[in-house]
């Protein structure tokens, strides 16, 4: 695999990860609103946004380290060419 396609998919992991943390958020914030209307609240939409939203943030803090590392290998390949 080359350098720049692994910052490349880094890129893109974060990004979906980023997506997926924005539409977990929006999603318990909108529960927990709407909810507060009615008196009760939905824990099995509520657990699975909370999960959803805790992957999302694994997903993201290992996407995290593939462009720390693919940008460490790039650093390291200039050193030697140059």
């Amino acid at each position: 695999m080359q350098v720049d396609s692994a910052l490349n998919i880094g890129l893109q992991g974060f990004q979906d990860a980023q997506s997926r943390v924005t539409q977990a958020a929006q999603d318990i914030a909108s529960q927990t609103v709407s909810d507060s209307t009615t008196g009760s609240i939905d824990t099995q939409d509520l657990t699975s946004s909370i999960v959803d939203l805790k992957v999302a943030e694994h997903d993201a803090k290992a996407n995290a380290k593939v462009i720390q590392t693919a940008s460490d290998v790039l650093g390291t390949l200039l050193d030697i060419k140059v």
